[in-house]
């Protein structure tokens, strides 16, 4: 069985989601869907749902952008960009983009099953936060070959 339309469906619910499309999971992920990235690791609707709310709270205009998409026939590997704005208490800040890849794979009713995101936190997050971004920039010069 291909997942094909399964992940067109998937990138189309992605690149369209918003804080209202949160409530929307349960018709692209099972019920007990697992999902996990380098902040989270849970089991579950609710909890997955909990951390895409999370993120609109958190960031400004967040926007998900599906560059390239690998299916196979258990699964499919997701290349995407994460593009936001960081609020802040005045005004909100530039744009900025997070890289990463998402690994899923299907049940036999096209649900996400399990959905594992993979993207370099000190290097797309904390790296633009003035005090850790030095100190990152440091250890990667004295770690560099």
């Amino acid at each position: 069985m291909s997942n094909a339309p399964a992940v067109r469906a998937l990138v189309a619910f992605f690149e369209g989601l918003c804080p209202e499309a949160v409530a929307r999971f349960p018709e692209y992920y099972a019920s007990d869907a697992y999902f996990k990235d380098p902040f989270n690791e849970v089991r579950g609707l609710e909890p997955i749902q909990r951390i895409f709310a999370h993120m609109f709270s958190q960031v400004a205009e967040p926007r998900f952008v599906v560059l390239e998409s690998v299916v196979a026939e258990n699964g499919a590997l997701l290349v995407w960009e994460l593009h936001y704005r960081r609020k802040t208490s005045s005004a909100q800040g530039p744009a900025r983009v997070i890289r990463g890849a998402s690994h899923l794979r299907f049940d036999a009713h096209g649900k996400v099953v399990w959905h594992r995101d993979y993207w370099d936190a000190a290097e797309e997050l904390y790296a633009g936060f003035p005090g850790i971004g030095w100190l990152l920039r440091v250890l990667k010069r004295k770690l560099a070959a």
